[in-house]
């Protein structure tokens, strides 16, 4: 889930430096994603003392120097290091630097399993259980998590998937480069994603659940998408859909993303949202949009059958 806080305060859009600072809670992803930004021209440094940000802004501004975008590993642990942080971010703004705060999190679950699998401890109680040290560096950071710019629960993401959204977030594109769209189908009763732009709940449509012949199939059928589609609310839906896309996407572009997350939800992700998300990838097509397409939950039943 990505949260939207305060905007950055600096309304310059041509900016000589720009600072991504990267911080979060232990194990939800923070070293892959200031690797990333690394692999995308970034000139990348972990855990700069706060103190220091000034003095190395100008080294990076110095004549001669070709260093533009900068992000910074943050891992804030004491809160005199969280109060340091925060007035020097401050200053690094007054002086005319363009600063975001982009804070990783997951689920306490999911940060136990991940531990567990490293089998490392707890940095900040390393001699307790997990997940105390957990509970005690969300309470410190909450602070912090309250002065990002954006939030993001990797819960659900793998390596690849957070490898794909700071590709989709942070690699520079030129005026011309299309807008790229990402179509996913999923069920409801196994959660919505945590990483998409616009939502469609499906479940209106004609449910061939219920047919014993077409119950086995998928989406991917061309029988189960006559029966979920070929029909007036299927046909009206598609017709209000493609007017509704013909007229927002243009918008989205024109505010500079390369990127768009268009998710169908049906009950379990098999037949109906599959059967919308294939045919809305041959729309988009033909408006002009680069289109990927995946089916959430039919590909978990490959990976588990694998």
């Amino acid at each position: 889930m990505i949260t939207e806080l305060s905007p950055n305060p600096t309304e310059n859009d041509a900016l000589p430096l720009q600072f991504k600072m990267v911080t979060g809670t232990s194990g939800s992803g923070k070293t892959q994603a200031l690797k990333c930004l690394e692999d995308l021209g970034f000139f990348c440094v972990d855990n700069l003392p706060p103190a220091l940000f000034q003095k190395f802004t100008e080294l990076c501004t110095q004549p001669g120097k070709d260093v533009k975008k900068v992000a910074l590993g943050i891992d804030i642990r004491e809160r005199a290091f969280f109060d340091d942080l925060l007035s020097n971010l401050e200053a690094l703004q007054t002086n005319g630097c363009q600063v975001e705060l982009l804070f990783l999190e997951a689920q306490d679950d999911i940060l136990v399993r991940r531990f567990s699998e490293s089998r490392r401890p707890h940095p900040l109680l390393p001699q307790r259980p997990v997940i105390e040290g957990i509970q005690l560096e969300r309470e410190r950071l909450q602070g912090l998590r309250n002065r990002a710019h954006q939030v993001l629960d990797t819960s659900e993401f793998s390596v690849h998937d957070l490898k794909s959204w700071m590709i989709q977030h942070y690699q520079e594109r030129d005026a011309t480069q299309a807008l790229k769209i990402s179509l996913l189908s999923f069920g409801y009763k196994f959660g919505v994603p945590v990483d998409v732009d616009l939502v469609f709940d499906v479940r209106f449509l004609r449910n061939p659940h219920f047919v014993p012949d077409l119950q086995p199939l998928t989406g991917e059928h061309v029988e189960i998408q006559q029966f979920v589609l070929d029909n007036q609310e299927g046909k009206d839906f598609l017709g209000h859909l493609r007017e509704l896309f013909a007229f927002l996407l243009p918008l989205f572009k024109r505010e500079q993303r390369s990127y768009l997350t268009i998710a169908f939800g049906c009950t379990g992700g098999r037949h109906r949202s599959v059967s919308m998300a294939i045919h809305m990838k041959d729309v988009l097509k033909t408006l002009g949009y680069e289109v990927t397409l995946r089916h959430r939950e039919i590909q978990q039943e490959k990976n588990d059958s694998a």
